[in-house]
């Protein structure tokens, strides 16, 4: 098995060395390390190309999804992992992935995240947001954007049915959907841990704890099935299962 790490950037000048250092300290080296540049106006991609295994890639459309996209279709190995710029993975990341892979019939895997800069490292937060989660998914898993492995098959099969804005769904959880909804099988594995800053927490805490709550409804609402067991476990009003979102 191949994997192909996809890395999406904007202006990420501060985070991006130390992210690529850690890539660079894998024990099993990914087949190829992809770089997506989203209209970079700092040193971000200078910095990028001091890395000799890295490929950049230019994705015109600004957004997160767009690049996500961008590097997902051009990314040539039969497995497709994605962390973002301010994640460091530990040495095992790409060993533990491909030991997933082998031992189960998966289409796709994640795990919790902890943030290396927070006064507590502990991945507590992320295994609880994903043991909520799974009840939505009608006993699956979700994947954590940071922390996300998928097959380049089940990306074949759904690539084209993945929502495109970035405004009104968090991509990750919006790309779980679409996996299981063609009946591909997310695993969780909860030794797959990557660190990652906390940084939106800490410089916009209104957008971490106001915006990204009202995305989140607004994600589950595009997926009638989710709200249906919301409504049934909260008992939210009928207009809820209703409204619609135009994503495309």
């Amino acid at each position: 098995m191949k994997i192909s790490l996809v890395i999406p950037v904007y202006n990420e000048e501060a985070y991006i060395e130390d992210c690529l250092h850690s890539v660079s300290k894998l024990q099993v080296t990914p087949y190829e390390v992809v770089v997506v540049d989203n209209n970079c106006t700092d040193r971000t991609v200078e910095i990028v190309k001091r890395f000799p295994f890295v490929t950049v890639i230019r994705e015109k459309k600004q957004g997160m999804i767009a690049a996500r996209n961008a590097g997902f279709n051009a990314a040539t190995g039969n497995i497709i992992a994605r962390c973002d710029a301010d994640t460091h993975v530990p040495k095992l990341w790409t060993k533990r992935i491909l030991w997933n892979f082998t031992k189960y019939s998966i289409d796709a895997l994640t795990g919790p995240i902890s943030y290396y800069d927070a006064p507590l490292k502990t991945t507590m937060l992320a295994r609880a947001y994903l043991d909520m989660m799974s009840p939505i998914h009608r006993g699956g898993e979700t994947l954590i954007g940071p922390n996300m492995i998928i097959s380049r098959a089940i990306w074949e099969r759904v690539r084209s049915k993945v929502c495109l804005n970035d405004k009104l769904v968090h991509e990750d959880i919006d790309l779980a959907y679409h996996i299981q909804e063609v009946g591909g099988i997310i695993r969780r594995d909860n030794r797959l841990v990557v660190d990652t800053s906390s940084r939106r927490i800490k410089r916009n805490p209104y957008s971490f704890f106001s915006e990204y709550p009202a995305r989140f409804m607004k994600t589950l609402m595009y997926h009638d099935k989710a709200i249906v067991q919301l409504k049934k476990k909260f008992r939210l009003p009928a207009w809820y299962t209703k409204r619609k979102f135009h994503l495309k």
